[in-house]
């Protein structure tokens, strides 16, 4: 059976605790706050009080490995020590941020870590390790099957000593949110290169930059994930400088394909969480309800959906696990069958868990009085976030048909 190091137990210790003392009593405050908003993709003030809190007791930043551990101000979580936190802080879908552990700016910090040049790192990412910015990752596009990511189409020429941009984008994440001023771009810099695999470069574009226009904010099941949102983009003419390349020209492809793995683990590592957390909520809610003379948890049918629940809960933590072992033991390339497989099953084991509970709390299970169907529209979207099921199955049974034919 797997055992955590003594680093990660005293870490998922000191979150539970956290999590209790500030952030589970916050919660109807946190949505007051974001309805009362003059702005709903304005920073809450709430939580930047939570995010100096989790600052002054060192839960920051937990998401980097100890590889990159020169970013951060302790010695690095592998992914299998990562994996629990993350579940932990995945029980609430807006903690995350008061860690500074949200998607994108973990993958994205991971990106200016890896990738980005020492003015990248000292502009970009130290305000985003502070956690005073934040950042989005503009790669999907509206004219075109993005889950291919060599479909791209937006235009990046080199034009004397700028690079010039045109093309649009859309379900940006963070792209409405005040505080994001820096977007990694995703656009086709050489689109005759007969390697379809190095067409493509990723550009730093400041979110203040002329020509760069935010069209409109986009729902996903009528959630506008506020204060973060999606966002459908523009640009027209954007220029930027050659030095706002990541890594070099024609390395987009790569760069996206080490940025997309570990990211794709941490929302399954918040999914468990959110799940887990509508199972434990639900069980309370079943002793507590009656029809037909008796309790809601002494029907039949009521128990076989909290132990079918319990079991894939259990599954899927497993699941993550395995795959965190492998992807620190051999890295995410070697590793990418486990995390194709995590990424097929759990968004979708995670919607099924969740609609079950959202059923047993009867019509209140539909409504913003509990955070189910929040998640479920999380779990859904994660569906098709970082590459939707269907690319996935393609990839993963096609090794695991070469495993074993040959």
């Amino acid at each position: 059976m797997y055992t955590f190091s003594e680093k990660s137990l005293s870490y998922q210790t000191q979150l539970k605790k956290f999590m209790n003392d500030y952030i589970y009593p916050n919660e109807e405050f946190y949505s007051q706050q974001l309805t009362n908003a003059q702005n709903r993709f304005s920073p809450l003030p709430l939580v930047d009080q939570l995010k100096a809190k989790a600052q002054e007791q060192e839960l920051w930043n937990l998401f980097v490995p100890p590889a990159l551990s020169e970013f951060c101000k302790h010695d690095g979580l592998t992914n299998f020590e990562y994996a629990p936190l993350a579940e932990i802080m995945g029980r609430v879908l807006w903690s995350p941020e008061i860690f500074n552990c949200n998607a994108p700016d973990t993958g994205n910090m991971e990106v200016f870590m890896k990738y980005g040049s020492p003015e990248h790192q000292e502009k970009w990412l130290k305000p985003l390790l502070a956690g005073e910015i934040r950042s989005s990752y503009a790669m999907t596009e509206p004219q075109v099957a993005s889950s291919d990511a060599t479909n791209v189409e937006l235009n990046i020429q080199r034009d004397g000593d700028s690079w010039l941009l045109n093309g649009r984008k859309w379900f940006i994440t963070g792209a409405m949110y005040e505080r994001t001023k820096i977007f990694i771009v995703m656009g086709k810099s050489d689109p005759e290169n007969s390697n379809r695999h190095l067409q493509q470069s990723q550009i730093l574009v400041p979110k203040d930059t002329p020509g760069l226009h935010i069209i409109r904010p986009l729902s996903t099941l009528g959630y506008d994930d506020a204060p973060f949102g999606h966002a459908e983009l523009r640009f027209d003419n954007v220029r930027v400088p050659l030095d706002n390349i990541l890594l070099g020209e024609g390395r987009g492809f790569e760069i996206a394909q080490g940025r997309l793995g570990p990211g794709r683990m941490h929302h399954c590592m918040r999914l468990i969480g959110a799940t887990q957390r509508a199972l434990e909520i639900t069980c309370t809610r079943v002793s507590e309800r009656r029809t037909f003379g008796r309790e809601l948890s002494q029907h039949q049918s009521i128990r076989e959906a909290i132990a079918t629940s319990f079991a894939e809960i259990e599954m899927m933590r497993l699941l993550v696990l395995k795959s965190c072992h492998k992807m620190d033991e051999v890295g995410a390339q070697e590793a990418r069958d486990m995390i194709a497989a995590s990424k097929i099953r759990i968004p979708i084991m995670a919607q099924t868990i969740l609609d079950r509970c959202m059923q047993m709390h009867g019509a209140g299970g539909l409504t913003s009085d509990y955070f189910m169907a929040e998640a479920f529209n999380y779990a859904r979207w994660c569906r098709q976030a970082d590459g939707p099921d269907e690319v996935h199955q393609m990839a993963l049974g096609k090794q695991i048909i070469l495993k074993f034919s040959e």
